[in-house]
């Protein structure tokens, strides 16, 4: 799992889980504190009405008390609808909320005087908070008596009416955060995908970088956290492409140094071989395959190398008639007939002449090696992508797809029954399409016959200044 990722899951189920909790404490919290409101709001009210009650018992005869409670406190039957959906009632004259409240009077003697409840209890009235049970409700209850005139009062609310304001209050507290928790996961994978960025950027490089071509990383835009890895990876680089350099200047040097004694061997050998030519013959097959290793060796190397010389405009279908001209001998000695058809206008590409020139004969003598006697090679150019691609199908067993980029690196012979090569023409050819900042891929052919197409592709235009040298960045 990627390291996004895992950071993704694990701080967003943070984020959640600690948005749970917060949710679930604030939503007790409210509705704690809603409770507390609505047990002070009770209070309040019995204490309303026990001022009212005062103030009758001194002005008023209990008859004409208990009257003016019923016309105050006392609905009328009929005024509220428990079906009605409305909660404010016709003209403005109630609320249907005041069918949930409900007042208790007695007199100082324990009659009662005002009873909207109708409570089933025979409780024995003491101040204070309490529980009651009517009309198949629970009430919450608040209990007083006026030590003025010996009366007592209680208010009672429905209990479902207060968890049902409660909860609604408290999950309007709530809901802001459940309503943000999935745009803050958002932002959080956002956020992270964007820190993740500049590591992105460093990628890149490592990803297309070839042992031709090592070149350091750009530290100057990698987060602090990890520009000492960037700085350890530039050095472990710097040691690969000398080990590399050793590499290739022994590869070189060796191959240099074994033209001599190989010539020499062959002269030798071709002395011999007049004597008795059925004993030698093979001996000298086997030092011109050796020859022909140490000339691709020497080849590879220039290539690496590059070329200091500018780059000049060529006609590139004269460099591949030329080229077909030049392996012709060969074909003709399998019965093998190469064609070319040039569907490009333009065909002037700017290039060094003598690479592309080996590059398209090592292709199509790698053709010929691989084509069964007696079929043809089509070569075919093209106008794509502003540059001109070069199609050279044989009708050879072909390779498969999954071997095809192993086939294209140094030193890879998939057959070893066929063919005589060292297994360094393909890669040869790619590195010369790469310094000419083109490419080289192999595709089985259009038409559905059997065999390869080794397509190249190079640019119309470089820069006039533009050398051949090994460059730092990608082919297109």
């Amino acid at each position: 799992m990627s390291m996004t990722r895992t950071l993704i899951l694990l701080v967003t189920s943070f984020v959640v889980l600690i948005a749970a909790v917060a949710a679930t404490w604030s939503y007790i919290e409210s509705n704690h504190e809603l409770e507390e409101l609505f047990d002070a709001e009770l209070a309040q009210s019995t204490r309303i009405v026990q001022g009212l009650v005062q103030n009758l018992a001194t002005t008023q005869s209990p008859e004409q008390l208990a009257g003016a409670l019923k016309q105050t406190l006392q609905l009328p039957e009929g005024a509220l609808d428990e079906s009605d959906d409305n909660e404010i009632l016709p003209d403005g004259t109630g609320h249907k909320y005041e069918k949930k409240l409900a007042f208790e009077v007695w007199n100082p003697d324990g009659e009662p005087v005002l009873d909207t409840l109708a409570a089933n209890d025979s409780m024995v009235l003491a101040p204070g908070y309490g529980w009651a049970e009517a009309t198949g409700f629970q009430w919450r209850t608040f209990t007083l008596r006026d030590e003025q005139t010996g009366y007592w009062i209680r208010t009672a609310q429905r209990e479902d009416i207060r968890q049902e304001l409660s909860q609604e209050l408290a999950l309007g507290n709530v809901l802001p955060l459940i309503v943000a928790l999935p745009l803050l996961t958002i932002a959080v994978a956002g956020a992270i995908q964007l820190g993740f960025r500049p590591l992105r950027r460093l990628e890149q490089p490592i990803r297309h970088m070839a042992p031709e071509r090592i070149h350091h990383l750009d530290a100057r835009h990698a987060p602090r956290e990890v520009s000492g890895l960037v700085l350890a990876v530039n050095a472990l680089l710097d040691r690969l492409d000398q080990a590399l350099d050793r590499e290739r200047r022994f590869s070189a040097d060796a191959a240099h140094e074994l033209r001599t004694p190989l010539a020499a061997l062959r002269l030798n050998l071709e002395k011999l071989e007049q004597d008795s030519p059925e004993t030698h013959g093979d001996l000298i097959a086997s030092v011109d395959r050796m020859v022909h290793l140490v000339e691709q060796m020497l080849l590879l190397s220039r290539v690496d190398a590059g070329v200091d010389s500018a780059l000049e405009e060529h006609d590139l279908a004269e460099i591949v008639t030329q080229s077909i001209a030049d392996v012709f001998p060969l074909a003709s000695r399998k019965d093998i007939e190469p064609s070319l058809e040039n569907h490009a206008g333009d065909t002037a590409v700017r290039c060094q002449a003598t690479l592309v020139s080996t590059l398209m004969r090592s292709l199509l003598a790698n053709a010929v090696q691989y084509s069964p006697p007696g079929t043809r090679i089509d070569v075919q150019l093209q106008d794509r992508d502003r540059g001109i691609e070069i199609s050279i199908c044989d009708q050879g067993p072909g390779i498969p797809p999954a071997d095809r980029e192993k086939a294209l690196g140094r030193f890879s012979r998939l057959d070893q029954r066929q063919g005589s090569g060292a297994g360094l023409g393909l890669a040869i050819a790619r590195r010369i399409a790469e310094l000419h900042h083109g490419q080289l891929t192999l595709r089985d052919r259009c038409d559905g016959r059997p065999g390869l197409c080794a397509c190249i592709w190079l640019p119309h235009h470089i820069s006039a200044t533009d050398t051949v040298r090994p460059s730092a960045s990608s082919p297109p």
